[in-house]
């Protein structure tokens, strides 16, 4: 079997009809100064909680970087986000009490220390202009080492990407290759709203350094100035042949900048799965199953689509909000795509939208006017917000309809008060 092939065919054992949701959350933790934790610090708090949980220790180039106790995982991004990967659930309650079993563990850690959660878009101190990006230090990991590098020829944002980004990422399960492909089709083309909904800023005119006409979707803009070919929505999604054999070309042609094998980090630049196949730094052939199926996890990973396609789809076009809001995000989601009633018609009304370029052109309509925007068949995405809202909770129960109220906390500007505490 080919690697295309073996690509698809992994992508293909992610089939399942359950319905379950995974929901992951990056924080910034810093101090009342706005500065955030260190990595050597908070590295080592990683390890001494860990062993305390009896969880497994995650390292990489030596470094404790993580854990993971069979109900979610730790991890940290590029400069000390800390984040949480709960495992996939059907019901929301499950989803809550373990968040707040992670929070009830590390936030008198972090107190006792002088910091805080803090979940934003961006970090408040770059979002404002008080520091900029290269004021802020990568965790030594080789990997970030080569990103970093990379992406300051690709695009604009790569350090404020890197640096001073953070988000909140939601998972689906697929039944089919069919059911994939539409689940897929319909959430790229509704993500412009989600973007705008679950827009999370320190200060609602602040832009981009050079950038004067964009006041929303901060997050968003770095990324889609970061690396066209790795970044913005799935290459050929739209098309009539796309499907697993498709995506597995698509994961093939992506640059990986570094390969991560058997331990061992490298540079790569701009080579991607195929050439370094065909010259031999990868033996296919004669490489055992499991390490292959880690090679094709890593050549998933390098792609930072707004959507991934591993053994589900990863929804990743959210700004970090605290739990309350996620898990109105999560309920909206599962409202609109767990519904055979409302994913068939959302598929239906949205088949004006026939290729990528008019959802880029949504959001980019959304990036000056926000709300306001006028977008799909001549309509606001308010209004487009307003009847997805609508659609959810049509298909929700009465638990989920509670939780699908937080995804509105924000969207007349309204503030949240204490907006990380836990309800008593």
């Amino acid at each position: 079997m080919s690697y295309i092939n073996e690509i698809s065919e992994y992508i293909r054992s992610g089939e399942s009809n359950d319905r379950n949701l995974g929901l992951e959350i990056e924080h910034f933790i810093v101090n009342d100064e706005g500065y955030q934790i260190g990595f050597h610090e908070i590295s080592e708090l990683i390890d001494k909680v860990g062993r305390e949980l009896g969880a497994e220790i995650i390292y990489i180039d030596h470094f404790p970087v993580g854990y993971y106790t069979g109900e979610y995982s730790t991890s940290l991004e590029p400069s000390c986000q800390f984040e949480i990967s709960i495992n996939p659930y059907s019901d929301l309650s499950t989803i809550e009490s373990i968040y707040w079993e992670f929070r009830s563990i590390w936030d008198p850690i972090f107190e006792e220390r002088g910091y805080h959660f803090e979940t934003k878009g961006n970090l408040p101190l770059v979002e404002t202009q008080v520091i900029t990006p290269d004021d802020i230090p990568l965790s030594p990991k080789k990997r970030y080492k080569y990103m970093d590098a990379y992406f300051r020829k690709s695009g604009r944002y790569g350090k404020y990407m890197m640096r001073a980004s953070a988000s909140a990422q939601v998972s689906i399960d697929y039944k089919s290759e069919e059911d994939m492909i539409r689940k897929l089709r319909v959430l790229e083309k509704i993500s412009p709203l989600f973007m705008i909904m679950l827009e999370n800023k320190t200060d609602e005119s602040s832009t981009l350094p050079g950038v004067t006409d964009k006041p929303h979707l901060f997050r968003i803009q770095e990324w889609d100035d970061l690396d066209p070919d790795r970044t913005g929505f799935v290459p050929h999604s739209l098309d009539p042949d796309f499907g697993y054999d498709k995506m597995a070309d698509v994961i093939s042609r992506t640059p990986l900048i570094l390969l991560t094998d058997e331990g061992n980090t490298i540079d790569v630049g701009s080579l991607n799965a195929r050439d370094l196949l065909k010259s031999g730094t990868i033996d296919w052939d004669n490489t055992d199953a499991e390490r292959r199926k880690k090679l094709i996890e890593h050549f998933m990973s390098m792609g930072f689509f707004h959507f991934r396609i591993k053994k589900y789809i990863e929804i990743r076009v959210a700004d970090s909000v605290p739990l309350e809001r996620a898990l109105g995000y999560v309920a909206l989601i599962k409202g609109l795509i767990y519904s055979d009633k409302n994913i068939r018609l959302l598929d239906e009304i949205l088949s004006i939208v026939t290729d990528l370029d008019s959802i880029q052109n949504a959001v980019e309509e959304i990036e000056k006017n926000g709300f306001d925007a006028i977008i799909y068949n001549g309509r606001s995405a308010l209004e487009w917000s307003e009847q997805l809202y609508n659609l959810a909770e049509s298909a929700l129960d009465a638990e989920d309809k509670e939780y699908l109220k937080g995804v509105r906390t924000f969207w007349n500007n309204s503030k949240q008060e204490n907006p990380n505490k836990q309800p008593a």
